[in-house]
């Protein structure tokens, strides 16, 4: 008697990555069907929904809809659609703004994973039947003598495990990431080798659902601003702000400060006086760190006593960088990195692994240099 295929609903987002997720899981066997996520209202930032009829005048997510149907219709599967707007905004966004009044810098794109992606849509995937999930993140994923493992995708200028850190083991249990194993360009071939529409679409940027905007503009529909000075660590006042959440750590643009000499950069924030630090040059001392503690932490890793020595992501885009961590208890842990590392942010993700495998998560809470605790 053959085998019945495993179903797999793959988060079909109207991109190439995602289609060809969809092509390799078709390709290996399984019983494939796509499901697109609606998770943001554009009513509720006054963005303007356009003339539905005219494709020009659709808002982006109408088109990434428009998009993924045509991708099933040329692959042959069936489409879902679902709207999880509702948890979208309780589970993500209000912790977005709450991160932000608090002064710090959230990253919305991996709480996005853990509570839409892996939890909305895996919930929904469950009760609708379907053995896994899948989506086109670049990440790879093991299932092994009862053993989920996750590692970084093979495109290191694409790996997305960082985003992906607040994953559960049981959330993974049920994941599965088609494309982890090749190179964008390989996505790109595959997809003009079916044919598809949206092969060469660029591929989407800015907050996860949300998109590019003005994004200062775009926090001033929901978060009063409170105007302040900018001054040097030395006190000496060089501008005004327009409010601390709309800065982060390390940044160059957007000061408004000139003047001949090297550039301005924030370097630290004084919530209590409502002040902007900002100094001269890329380098700025205080930018630098060796020390922090993380809290809310995602442990995947085998579990460990005493220090562990391993490597940690501050940023996307950064470097893995070698550190030795231990708990401070069983909420926090402590993470060294005596090669210093610049512009360590509270609010954002802190990613540990072991070579190629994430091992686990958290979120930086304070940063240190030595004993003196940086204002971040």
């Amino acid at each position: 008697m053959e085998e019945k295929k495993k179903r797999v609903v793959v988060g079909l987002s109207g991109g190439v990555d995602s289609a060809v997720a969809c092509i390799k899981l078709l390709e290996a066997g399984y019983d494939v069907e796509g499901m697109f996520m609606r998770n943001w209202d554009s009513g509720l930032n006054n963005d303007v929904l356009g003339n539905p009829n005219d494709l020009n005048d659709v808002c982006p997510q109408e088109k990434d809809y428009m998009d993924a149907l045509t991708t099933a219709n040329e692959l042959g599967i069936k489409l879902h659609r679902v709207d999880f707007v509702s948890e979208y905004w309780d589970n993500v966004f209000s912790y977005f703004l709450s991160e932000y009044k608090e002064f710090r810098t959230p990253n919305p794109d991996v709480l996005c994973n853990s509570e839409i992606k892996f939890k909305c849509f895996l919930n929904k995937a469950m009760e609708m039947g379907y053995d896994y999930i899948a989506m086109g993140h670049y990440a790879r994923i093991t299932h092994e003598n009862g053993e989920t493992r996750l590692f970084k995708g093979i495109d290191p200028n694409k790996d997305q495990t960082y985003f992906l850190c607040q994953l559960t083991k049981a959330q993974l249990e049920k994941a599965l990431f088609p494309i982890g194993d090749l190179l964008k360009s390989e996505v790109r071939e595959i997809a003009k080798k079916h044919n598809l529409t949206i092969a060469s679409k660029k591929d989407s940027t800015g907050v996860c659902f949300i998109g590019e905007r003005d994004f200062k503009k775009f926090l001033e529909n929901y978060l009063p601003n409170q105007k302040g000075l900018m001054k040097t660590l030395d006190g000496e006042v060089v501008g005004e702000h327009d409010g601390l959440m709309y800065y982060t750590i390390g940044q160059r643009h957007g000061l408004g400060l000139g003047g001949e000499g090297d550039a301005w950069f924030v370097i630290g924030k004084d919530v209590k006086e409502n002040v902007l630090l900002v100094g001269r040059g890329k380098n700025q001392e205080y930018l630098y760190s060796n020390r922090c503690i993380v809290n809310n932490v995602n442990w995947l890793g085998k579990p460990f006593t005493g220090e562990l020595n391993c490597q940690v992501k501050f940023r996307y885009r950064s470097s893995d960088i070698p550190c030795t961590i231990k708990w401070i208890n069983d909420k926090e842990i402590e993470v060294n990195y005596p090669g210093l590392f610049k512009a360590v942010t509270p609010g954002q993700a802190a990613v540990f692994y072991d070579k190629d495998e994430l091992i686990g998560g958290a979120t930086i809470d304070k940063v240190y240099m030595n004993n003196e605790r940086r204002r971040y």
